[in-house]
């Protein structure tokens, strides 16, 4: 058993990689829990694989309906389509064409972990990395991330990797987040940091995209999600955090 401390040292640490060391030779298909985790967590890799002639496949989760529930100017089904729209700008900002993203919209906050719902998860999944050649590597949330969607698109992505023959790389988000004395069974492991710096600017513009989720945009709905300062200061580095599972 480590601490969170150990966990984050670890990983200010890691060795700086290339895009090969991350993903392999290949292409990758980037697993969002919710629009706005592909910029946060993987906006500089997006955009350096779009540099490098190798535009990944970003797959979002869930609809991104969980965070304003009480809101009456946005119901869900408003509040959906505004999500994905805001997805489809912060990948284009990015340099990645619309049409290589894609939607599950499986219910936030209640994304499977196991079960039909968990193995049809998989299998579209698979059924996309299966539809064209070069994938290399799935990449996904961090296993513990102390968030269920998360923790859900983890076990999806390990379940099609194993299935797949490809890596597996998880980026952490919320697990940035932890208390230092938080209690993380194992050891941080080994992974790479990504020097994004050339694609900084645009992985702002992406985060920047995600305007619901900024607290201006819906404001009938005082419980609403917010993306912190905190966890949006750390995610304004020149450096981006890859994990091998």
């Amino acid at each position: 058993m480590s601490s969170a401390r150990d966990f984050h040292a670890a990983w200010r640490t890691l060795p700086v990689g290339e895009l090969d060391d991350i993903i392999g030779s290949g292409r990758c298909l980037v697993l969002a829990p919710h629009p706005d985790d592909e910029s946060l967590g993987c906006g500089g890799l997006i955009a350096a694989c779009v540099a490098a002639g190798r535009p990944p496949l970003v797959v979002v989760l869930t609809d991104g309906t969980g965070s304003h529930p009480s809101s009456r100017a946005f119901p869900p089904e408003r509040l959906r389509a505004v999500r994905a729209r805001e997805a489809r700008q912060a990948v284009t900002m990015l340099g990645l064409p619309e049409d290589r993203l894609a939607f599950l919209d499986e219910q936030d906050t209640a994304a499977p972990h196991a079960g039909p719902a968990f193995d049809a998860a998989v299998a579209k999944l698979l059924a996309l990395v299966g539809g064209e050649a070069g994938f290399t590597a799935i990449l996904a949330p961090w296993r513990h991330d102390p968030h269920c969607d998360h923790e859900a698109a983890s076990l999806i992505a390990s379940a099609v990797a194993s299935c797949a023959g490809i890596r597996h790389v998880a980026y952490p988000v919320w697990g940035w987040t932890l208390p230092d004395d938080a209690a993380i069974p194992g050891d941080p492991g080994s992974g790479w940091r990504l020097d994004i710096a050339a694609f900084l600017g645009a992985k702002r513009n992406a985060i920047r995209a995600h305007r619901s989720q900024y607290g201006g945009l819906i404001d009938d709905d005082p419980a609403g999600f917010r993306l912190p300062e905190a966890l949006l200061s750390l995610f304004d580095s020149p450096w981006e955090t890859f994990l091998l599972t």
